[in-house]
């Protein structure tokens, strides 16, 4: 594709975004920014988080597992079922009984300060490295297909990039975020779609038969039974409730969504018509990866090494200049909504956590504005950084790096909040920093030896629930007679 071609639907795109964030940030105030004024509907937020859950992430590695290892991503899918079942019940009850703006601030009422600041810094650390992780992969993709063409440095194009967010996000937050996912959702649909059209088309298959000419061709297996093999079905299953717990239910980013509803009813409704939706559409996206792999196998494709780069390699060199233009939208749908989501959710969690916005001091709402406009410019720069340093370091699949780090991240943020609801325990709180510096430290170690210490067993995304054990053991001898 002409690269000129794709910068312009880059651009038309991008404008489109700003007229609706123009809409909804007038008259944005800072409880608009955190909240948005707790006006949301529903339905639109489970429509948007679709988009915010799975990112440009999802839109390129999952499509490249389904080579390695069929249908079996979708072990993970179903346990996030059961972990946003568990958020919805559990969780979201919680966060509106005790009317929470930072979902972090329930552990200084429950444990106090030192649990308060460490929940708020292990946010802060994984959102940094997830949303660095997702925009990487985006961005790199534009790099590769658009501005290597006119030789513009990557640190230029990411600095693009995260200008723009800054530029929407920075004033409607909240508010903002959840009309702009929903746009950002329905472009990345239509572009799984519309890819597995055309290519379909391309090999001859209706649309009616994809399923089953994907499942002759073996890719539609979906349990792995080895219980020593990563992908093996319960590990898989659980893992993914886990993940869906830490990486939904205790992030700001995507419980700043929930939590913007006008009730605690209409925050559940959305959590479970969202997870119900999800499932269908990764479904879509591993029959995407099964088709690509299928067109990659009848044409001769070489699959790339990293089997992130397969979509965009077949999507813009193989099917035309609309297939490529179809991905290309998708993937800026896909990619925005993390990112955008990420950098107001490190914001508020700053300015509420570590600023005191939410206590009684003497600063006035302009002041407070000011300052979150300096560290929403902050976080900004933060991000840059990661994803440059990622770019030098990444040698793997994005989707396994990011789910590798939440692992070790948030799993000190699983054994509080656990310890915290599931106990009636206090603890010494000025201690609770060294259990949760020490527990991601430990699994690492018992991870990387499994194999010899656990007869042959190898660690996959699971390591989370034991980072999280760890944690919850450590607070337990911590705790107060």
């Amino acid at each position: 594709m002409n690269p000129t071609i794709i910068l312009l639907c880059f651009i038309a795109y991008t404008v489109l975004l700003f007229f609706v964030t123009w809409l909804t940030s007038r008259k944005a105030t800072n409880d608009t920014y955190y909240v948005g004024n707790k006006t949301s509907p529903w339905y639109v937020v489970a429509y948007g988080m679709i988009g915010a859950s799975l990112s440009g992430v999802t839109f390129m590695s999952v499509p490249g597992l389904v080579g390695g290892q069929q249908f079996t991503y979708m072990g993970l899918v179903f346990g996030f079922l059961f972990g946003y079942a568990v958020i919805a019940t559990i969780l979201l009850p919680l966060y509106y009984k005790l009317n929470l703006t930072s979902i972090y601030s329930y552990l200084q009422q429950r444990f106090g300060f030192w649990s308060y600041k460490t929940g708020a810094f292990y946010f802060i650390l994984s959102r940094v490295i997830g949303a660095s992780f997702r925009m990487f992969l985006v961005v790199n993709v534009l790099q590769v297909f658009v501005f290597d063409y006119w030789g513009i440095p990557f640190g230029v194009v990411v600095a693009i990039f995260i200008s723009l967010i800054i530029l929407y996000t920075f004033e409607g937050g909240v508010k903002t975020i959840i009309w702009t996912d929903m746009l950002q959702t329905t472009f990345m649909l239509l572009g799984v779609i519309l890819s597995i059209y055309f290519i379909s088309k391309e090999l001859g298959i209706g649309l009616g038969d994809i399923f089953q000419k994907i499942s002759d061709a073996g890719y539609t297996r979906m349990v792995e039974t080895d219980w020593h093999h990563k992908n093996f079905f319960l590990k898989q299953f659980f893992s993914g409730a886990f993940i869906a717990i830490v990486m939904t239910g205790l992030d700001q980013e995507m419980m700043q969504k929930n939590i913007s509803c006008k009730n605690l009813k209409e925050a559940q409704k959305n959590m479970f018509t969202f997870s119900g939706i999800l499932v269908v559409v990764n479904l879509m996206f591993l029959t995407l990866g099964a088709v690509l792999y299928m067109y990659a196998s009848s044409k001769g494709i070489e699959i790339p090494q990293k089997t992130d780069e397969l979509f965009p390699v077949i999507a813009f060199n193989y099917l035309g200049p609309v297939a490529g233009l179809v991905f290309m939208v998708g993937l800026v749908s896909a990619a925005y909504p993390s990112a955008d989501g990420a950098l107001t959710a490190l914001t508020t969690s700053f300015c509420v956590d570590f600023l005191g916005f939410k206590e009684k001091n003497n600063r006035t709402e302009i002041q407070k504005k000011r300052i979150r406009y300096i560290v929403h410019l902050s976080f900004a720069a933060l991000l840059l950084i990661v994803i440059l340093i990622f770019r030098a370091l990444n040698n793997e699949a994005v989707v396994n790096a990011i789910y590798t780090a939440a692992g070790y991240t948030y799993g000190p943020l699983l054994g509080l909040f656990s310890f915290g609801l599931f106990t009636k325990y206090q603890v010494k709180d000025n201690y609770i920093w060294i259990v949760a510096l020490l527990s991601p430290i430990i699994s690492y170690v018992i991870s990387h030896y499994s194999e010899v210490l656990l007869g042959g067993y190898k660690f996959g995304f699971e390591v989370l629930i034991l980072n999280g054990a760890l944690t919850f053991m450590g607070l337990f001898l911590l705790r107060k007679k």
